[in-house]
């Protein structure tokens, strides 16, 4: 019988893979699933010995090392729930996300996080670290042991698939961060349909390039990979490098990479300005989390010469929802993020009436890899949970093959006079000419139309272009209502931590600039 827990699934798996290597810190030392297994036991049990009791919160928040994944495991092993958070962030964000999420212990690396640290000492949280000083050592922790007749093992501590084993919160781009619960059920069903869409098995290997406090990162890079028994390299700086990534992609014999498309375009200027002597030979390439553009898929595949899969995913139902397949499962199509994986899925009108092939509506989801609700958040709650179905907030298309096409967030579609526009398009155009690097369309108030549309480049290295080529560029392939009528030249976009660009927010950086000659340079 197979396990409803991603606790069970992982035991099961080092059970079966116990020599191979499941996890390499990059020029330090590699991990067997036995050896990780061992790890993880040993850090829960000392969890439970300090009082974390289950359904206690415990924040992480970490670089990408192999600390956090022993102690992301450990928390959900003794039926903690793991809330893994960005190490950048302030400490008034830090507080309001440990006090979000009720946390009841803070996890940082030796070299400790200053605002976490501070967050957590205001709200009366305590805080542990966390070192391997070695492959062959035990995992330090400075816990404290909790009273005496406290359990002092994680022995006959049972998972339980409606166990919450992760929290994560959305990225709140339009509002006030949502919290995401996650059972153990959620993640184990999202984790065996990335590993048969993909079809990964122990003979996979890949090289982590996203933050694993992200759900991209954590769930379709890491956990997946462990659930099929694949082997996992970090990075040495913690960190996605461009200068190390080829390098250790070839050194730990990846068959495989995912990643947002802003990485999929700094990996592909590198390979333009300062191409490798040879590159792996991929199975292929994955693209998640925000849309990647025709053009720049065509250039990944003719580059690297593997099949570039765009996917659909989201915090909500723990990563995956759709996904383009393998060349030998079907066609991937450019501009489309594929089939349905593992969930059904709709196209809903306003009334909750499902829409045929080829018309367009909100997106719609229900699955078991999908979140049962938001935490103490019922009017978030009753607008996403409506008709029997998860809302999404995007808009889209399902064509006569069953691929999904999205047209775009519900609230970032651009209404010009009537006339909806949907930005990822024009982006895909924009992104079509050979000197622009990166771009992104975006909606601005209009006195006559309502809203017009406005967009920002950034030329690629060495390249010159103006304004009046861009324009040139969409009057030739886009209809007139839907050409850019201002553009911005500039070397850098504003992104989350994850890399995703937030149209709202870039389009309030420039609208600030709008009245001058200055084109904002962000991060100068």
């Amino acid at each position: 019988m197979e396990s409803l827990t991603l606790t069970g699934l992982l035991n099961d798996v080092a059970g079966k893979f116990h020599s191979r290597r499941a996890i390499s810190a990059a020029g330090k030392y590699d991990l067997t699933y036995s050896r990780l297994n061992e790890l993880v036991e040993q850090a829960a049990s000392q969890l439970v010995a300090a009082g974390v009791r289950p359904g206690d919160v415990v924040a992480l928040t970490f670089p990408n090392t192999v600390e956090f994944v022993i102690m992301f495991l450990a928390v959900v092993r003794a039926r903690g729930t793991a809330a893994p958070l960005n190490a950048a962030y302030t400490a008034e964000e830090f507080e309001f996300y440990l006090c979000d999420s009720e946390s009841k212990l803070l996890l940082t690396s030796v070299e400790g996080n200053k605002q976490a640290e501070a967050a957590a000492s205001k709200l009366n949280i305590p805080h542990s670290t966390a070192f391997l000083p070695s492959g062959d050592s035990d995992i330090v922790l400075s816990l404290t042991q909790a009273e005496s007749n406290s359990p002092n093992s994680v022995a006959g501590l049972v998972n339980e698939p409606s166990d919450v084993a992760l929290f994560l919160h959305t990225s709140g781009t339009t509002s006030r961060p949502k919290g995401v619960p996650l059972s153990q059920v959620n993640l184990v069903s999202s984790v065996r349909n990335i590993k048969s869409v993909y079809r990964l098995t122990e003979s996979d290997s890949t090289v982590i390039v996203l933050p694993l406090f992200h759900v991209h990162g954590l769930i379709a890079g890491l956990l997946s990979s462990l659930g099929a028994g694949a082997a996992v390299t970090l990075p040495a700086a913690g960190r996605f490098s461009a200068t190390s990534f080829w390098s250790d992609m070839k050194k730990y014999n990846a068959t495989w990479y995912t990643a947002v498309p802003t990485i999929h375009q700094i990996i592909l200027d590198r390979h333009i300005n300062k191409p490798e002597p040879d590159y792996p030979n991929l199975r292929f390439i994955r693209s998640c989390s925000a849309s990647l553009a025709p053009a720049i898929l065509e250039r990944l595949e003719e580059s690297f010469g593997a099949p570039v899969l765009e996917a659909y995913a989201m915090t909500e139902a723990s990563h995956l929802m759709c996904s383009n397949p393998l060349p030998e499962d079907g066609p991937h199509k450019a501009g489309s993020v594929g089939r349905p994986v593992g969930q059904e899925m709709a196209i809903l009108d306003e009334n909750g009436v499902i829409q045929p092939n080829g018309s367009k509506g909100e997106v719609c989801i229900r699955g078991p890899n999908v979140t049962k609700g938001y935490k103490n958040n019922p009017e978030a709650n009753k607008a996403a949970f409506q008709f029997g179905w998860f809302h999404t907030g995007d808009v889209g298309y399902l064509d006569e093959d069953g691929y999904l096409h999205l047209v775009g967030r519900i609230k970032e579609l651009i209404n010009r006079g009537g006339e909806k526009i949907s930005p990822i398009e024009v982006d895909a155009v924009l992104l079509s000419h050979p000197d622009i690097a990166q771009a992104v369309a975006f909606g601005v108030p209009d006195d006559k139309y309502g809203e017009e549309i406005n967009c920002a480049v950034i030329p690629r290295e060495g390249a010159k272009i103006d304004e009046h080529e861009v324009i040139t560029c969409c009057k030739k392939n886009l209809a007139a209502f839907k050409v850019p009528k201002k553009v911005f030249i500039t070397d850098f976009l504003p992104k989350t931590a994850s890399g995703k660009i937030q149209r709202r927010i870039v389009a309030e950086h420039f609208l600030a600039q709008i009245s001058t000659a200055k084109v904002p340079k962000f991060g100068a």
